[in-house]
């Protein structure tokens, strides 16, 4: 995906479900259990909580992460918004001054 937002101020990971269904990975509505996702400006949306095994971001992969997918395409127009949940496990720099996000290697 090409169109993704590291969000400082997000607390988890989102991504969009046609985005996702795009590379084989769909809601689980059996297993996972719906969600409340908070927006900009305080709006909600239903949203899905699944653990996702083997989620890769650049040379980071991170084992039994959970991800939220929602419709965040057409409200916020991102494809994915990584949350510092993301940036704590996968232990990201980000440097405010050069405006980026140093991954671990």
């Amino acid at each position: 995906m090409h169109n993704v937002l590291f969000d400082t101020g997000c607390a988890t990971t989102v991504f969009d479900t046609d985005a996702l269904a795009a590379i084989g990975i769909h809601i689980d509505f059996v297993n996972e259990r719906a969600k409340r996702m908070y927006g900009v400006g305080g709006t909600s949306e239903i949203c899905y909580e699944q653990q996702i095994p083997d989620l890769c971001i650049e040379h980071v992969a991170l084992t039994d992460f959970p991800i939220q997918l929602g419709s965040i395409q057409d409200p916020y127009g991102f494809d994915g918004i990584v949350g510092i949940d993301f940036m704590m496990r996968a232990k990201c720099k980000a440097d405010f001054k050069s405006m980026t996000i140093e991954l671990e290697k």
